[in-house]
C-alpha cells in the first residue's frame, strides 16, 4: 500500500466506472457524507461474500446517517452489478477492469496470481476524504467490524455535523 494513505492524509479523488458502467469521482460519492471506501478481492471470494453480508446488513443505517459505502474491484461493471444485486446491496460498486488504480495505490495482492486481485484495505472518509482510519482485511479479522465503522461514523459527524448537539432552548 502506498506510504500516503495514512492516517490524516487525503485520499486521492479516484474516478472509475460503476456497476452500471457510469464514470463517477469518489468527491461525486460522497457528495459532502462520510464515507466507508473499501477495495476488495473480487465476487469469488468467500471472505469477501461474508464480510459484504455484514456490510449490507449495516446498510440501512449508513444510509439513514448521511453516510455513504463505496466498493472497489478489478471485476468488470457486469459482474459487480450482479454481484450487488446478488447481495442486494444499494451502495455504488467501482470497477478497476484495467488495474491502472490497483497499480497506482500499491494495492495488488500477490498471493492470488490467478486473478490478480486488490489487496483487500478500507478506508473511513471525511467527507473531503481525509482519511480517519485504515483498515487491511487479507485475514478476515483484519477487516473492520460493524462497531469499529459506527465509532468512525460517529466521530466524523460529530466534527463535521455543526448541529451535532441538541440545541439550547
Amino acid at each position: 500500500m502506498r506510504d500516503d494513505l495514512r492516517l490524516g492524509e487525503r485520499f486521492p479523488d479516484i474516478e472509475l466506472a460503476d456497476h452500471a458502467g457510469n464514470t463517477r469521482r469518489l468527491s461525486e460519492l460522497a457528495s459532502g457524507d462520510p464515507v466507508y471506501l473499501n477495495f476488495f478481492r473480487g465476487f469469488w471470494c468467500p471472505k469477501e461474500q461474508a464480510f459484504f453480508r455484514l456490510l449490507v446488513d449495516w446498510q440501512r443505517e449508513v444510509e439513514v446517517a448521511y453516510a455513504k459505502i463505496v466498493s472497489v474491484s478489478v471485476d468488470p461493471p457486469a459482474v459487480n452489478a450482479a454481484f450487488r444485486a446478488g447481495l442486494d446491496a444499494r451502495w455504488t460498486f467501482l470497477s478497476d477492469v484495467d488495474r491502472r488504480l490497483q497499480g497506482e495505490l500499491d494495492l495488488r495482492e500477490t498471493t492470488d496470481t490467478l486473478n490478480n486481485p486488490y489487496w483487500p484495505a478500507s478506508f473511513t472518509l471525511y467527507p473531503d476524504l481525509t482519511i480517519r482510519s485504515v483498515f487491511t482485511g487479507y485475514w478476515f479479522w483484519g477487516r473492520p467490524t460493524m462497531e469499529e465503522l459506527r465509532r468512525d461514523f460517529r466521530e466524523i459527524t460529530r466534527e463535521i455535523r455543526a448541529d451535532w448537539e441538541v440545541p439550547s432552548a
